[in-house]
This record gives C-alpha cells, structure tokens and sequence, in this order.
C-alpha cells in the first residue's frame, strides 16, 4: 500500500467523524474575542477536544514509527500550530515511558496553496515546493507529514509522490482536519465555513462573516 492510499484507506480510520447536519456549540458556553462575536455563528470543536485528539495522534505517531528517530515535514502556514502541539506530546510520551523517538522538524510551504486555481473547491495538482525543495535528507528516513487541514487530498497526495521519489524508509500523514466530501457541487450555500483563531475553538464563520472576509 502507497503512502497516499494510506491517506484514503487508514488515516479516516482514526479519526473522529462529524457528520454534515451537526449543529455545533453555541457561542455562550465558550470564551472567545468579542471582536468575533459577530463573525462566527456557533463553535463547531472545542479546545479541549482539538488538544485531547492531538494527544491521542501523538501515541498514534508512538506505534507507528517502531525506530528512535523521525523526520516531521511540517507543511505552512497552517501546519505550524499543530505540527508544536503533537511533537510536544510526542516528547512527552517519551519522558513518560522507556521509549524515545528522536524528531527533525523540517518545514516546506506548498505553492499551490498559494496561487494554485480552485474550481469547485477541487486544488490544482501542480505542486510547486517553497523553501526545502531539496528532500533528499528523506532518502531512507521515517518521515511524518503533518498538515492541518486536507482538504480534497489531491495535493497532498501529490505532495507523497513528490516526497517517495526520494525513496524515505516510510512515509505517514498526520491531519487535524480530513475534509470527507471532495467533489462539491458548484454551490456553495450550504457549505460550512470553519476558521481557527489562534488555534483555540474550531468555528463556523457566520453570514456576516463571510460578507466581511469575502467568502
């Protein structure tokens, strides 16, 4: 199995599913900035949830990876955050038992998020790396791929192809957010637009919000 298949046939198997008619939680039980509080209409995941589910991936990343050392390709901007988190529990996870895994954290930035075409919410699958296009350090490493959100999964897959021709030990994603539709219809009334604010709550950006953001 390829690491892309991985992504489509495993990773979902791991997560949580939130299916599409969930309503979310209302903004009085949860402390956010007020200068919000007109822009988002509910918190979709709480804090607590998003950090609790990161630590559960780092004893995922624990079993996975059976050497003491791995290579963690952290992809920006949005990757950053979360990348912090789950190799700090990692490191955690390791002081807290016999074992440690040693982590390289590298970081890339993915041209196509940048001026890549969208059309029906489908990304380009040009791919075009900012910063270390030079992976040739993977080349018979154990190499975690960490993103926050995958969103129709296509450039990441080409992102794998791109990262196995320089021939890794093995190859694994880590995603916060794996979006489940890929093809949407050309629509967008009744899509649910999710932001993070300094990676606190996960929410649901409102009418106005989209109005003052255009979206």
């Amino acid at each position: 199995m390829s690491a892309a298949e991985d992504v489509d046939k495993i990773g979902l198997k791991r997560g949580i599913v939130i299916k599409d008619d969930w309503p979310g939680y209302s903004l009085d039980l949860f402390t956010y900035p007020e200068h919000y509080h007109e822009d988002i209409e509910n918190v979709y995941i709480p804090h607590g949830i998003i950090k609790n589910r990161i630590e559960r991936l780092a004893h995922y990343v624990m079993e996975d990876f059976d050497e003491d050392k791995m290579v963690v390709l952290c992809v920006l901007k949005g990757g950053y955050k979360f990348c912090v988190d789950l190799v700090e529990f990692i490191k955690t996870l390791g002081r807290n038992s016999n074992r440690y895994l040693e982590t390289r954290v590298e970081f890339i930035r993915l041209k196509s998020y940048l001026v890549g075409e969208r059309k029906n919410d489908q990304s380009t699958e040009d791919l075009h790396i900012v910063g270390s296009s030079d992976l040739s350090f993977l080349r018979g490493k154990s190499v975690l791929i960490v993103e926050a959100i995958v969103d129709t999964g296509k450039t990441m897959k080409a992102l794998l192809k791109h990262v196995e021709t320089f021939q890794p030990k093995m190859v694994k994603v880590a995603g916060l957010l794996v979006k489940r539709v890929q093809n949407m219809t050309d629509s967008l009334t009744d899509c649910k637009f999710l932001f993070l604010f300094s990676f606190q709550h996960i929410c649901v950006i409102s009418k106005t919000g989209k109005l003052k953001y255009k979206i």
